[in-house]
């Protein structure tokens, strides 16, 4: 798999007001006025009138149409104050009492993981709970990778990191980057960006050789194939996140987990982690 290349900037809308950022939204997902209109049971002539300024959309209206191009919970509330309302989305810090529940259940899920690798992560892929499993996987890395904030994505590709035990680091490498550049065609992050820049820029080892298995395993996706103290685990990973989320924090968390990809990798890691 090759490298996915930068991404190129996207546009920024022109003007003032909610009607640029709404034309923008739509052009990004490739929805003619009519089709929104079509979703959200309105009108391309009404669509037309609130992309340029001549008709202010109701509250409700910018809700809609935000919900029908599928716009982050962040920028719903951007353009909530583009069209002159407040925004409807808290963004409540992870350690609030409000979210006590949220934390303790999170915890409980990658814990009940183990003896399998699992972990939480942010917008900007900071790592805010892991289970023993990731811990496992993180011996021997060095301490400046390891202060806080934790980033998934800089401990899997700086070269100190995970990146010269994984055996098909190419094929990894290029399946996370491509993972990003998705992520940054669909939100409007600079964060996101600048990590994106920063990671696909880590040198790869010269000797990084995406090497098959002495007995090769049937695979339903990618797994990531990485050395721990002398042998060679295999993992293929899931991500999800939460169902229609009220609050920009939650919104923006997702619940990575590592399904062993061979009989071996269980076999060692329920010997490892009992």
């Amino acid at each position: 798999m090759t490298t996915a290349a930068t991404p190129e900037p996207a546009p920024a809308p022109t003007g003032q007001g909610v009607g640029p950022l709404l034309r923008a939204w739509r052009e990004r997902r490739r929805v003619s006025q009519l089709e929104l209109a079509l979703r959200a049971d309105s009108s391309a002539r009404h669509i037309s009138f609130i992309e340029t300024g001549r008709s202010r959309p109701s509250e409700e209206m910018v809700l809609k149409l935000a919900e029908h191009l599928d716009v982050p919970v962040r920028e719903r509330n951007s353009l909530l104050l583009a069209a002159g309302y407040a925004p409807r989305y808290p963004e409540t810090p992870l350690d609030d009492p409000a979210l006590d529940a949220l934390r303790e259940g999170i915890e409980r899920l990658i814990q009940g993981y183990e003896p399998y690798p699992a972990l939480v992560v942010d917008a900007t892929y900071d790592v805010v709970a892991a289970n023993r499993g990731i811990a496992m996987l993180l011996d021997g890395i060095p301490e400046h990778l390891l202060q806080p904030p934790l980033n998934a994505m800089r401990l899997t590709l700086h070269p100190e990191g995970l990146a010269p035990r994984i055996r098909n680091l190419r094929a990894w490498r290029g399946h996370l980057l491509h993972q990003m550049d998705r992520q940054i065609a669909l939100q409007r992050s600079e964060p996101l960006r600048k990590l994106y820049e920063e990671v696909a820029a880590y040198p790869v080892p010269e000797t990084a050789v995406d090497d098959e298995p002495a007995e090769p395993a049937p695979h339903f996706a990618l797994p990531m194939r990485i050395d721990h103290e002398g042998r060679t685990l295999s993992f293929i990973s899931s991500i999800a996140t939460f169902n229609t989320p009220m609050d920009v924090t939650v919104a923006e968390l997702a619940i990575e987990t590592f399904l062993p990809a061979d009989p071996a990798t269980v076999k060692y890691l329920r010997s490892l982690l009992p």
